[in-house]
């Protein structure tokens, strides 16, 4: 199956630990992720692990589409810094992997954003590209939650 890596880097005016807080509880999601509409069946049951049903919207040809993902999230404390990572299957077989490594910078959190993504040929761009909309949507919009604050990019 083809496969894209998709990375971004940037500045959060808000601590690692209240970042990681943010992207460890599911509902926070729900237009962080501009396609994300609703979560559904949380299951928080194993330690450092967040298990739960994601819904994204998608509009195509003036049709819409309301599309179940399941996600995992996992949790790790690293030397340095804290780190959120998991995995998104998505029908048609679209599968994400995605890592948030979080460090302390100059007052606020880096945040090192990446997505690793493998598609069926046929949707692999159009899922590349949208994923890398909410990618960099979603540095914009958690810079805005958590500090009101724009983000610097790279």
């Amino acid at each position: 199956m083809p496969a894209r890596v998709l990375t971004n880097t940037f500045h959060v005016d808000a601590a690692p630990e209240e970042v990681f807080e943010h992207l460890t509880t599911p509902e926070s999601y729900i237009g962080l992720s501009p396609l994300v509409v609703a979560v559904r069946d949380v299951d928080t049951s194993e330690p450092g692990v967040v298990r739960y049903t994601s819904i994204e919207r998608f509009r195509f040809l003036g049709l819409k589409y309301d599309n179940p993902i399941a996600v995992t999230l996992l949790t790790e404390h690293l030397a340095g810094g804290l780190s959120v990572r998991g995995q998104v299957r998505s029908p048609g077989g679209v599968h994400m992997g995605y890592r948030f490594d979080l460090s302390p910078e100059a007052g606020g959190t880096r945040m090192d954003d990446r997505l690793d993504l493998s598609a069926p040929w046929l949707v692999v761009g159009f899922a590349a590209g949208q994923a890398r909309k909410v990618q960099l949507a979603r540095a914009r919009i958690l810079a805005e939650r958590l500090s009101g604050r724009s983000t610097r990019g790279s």
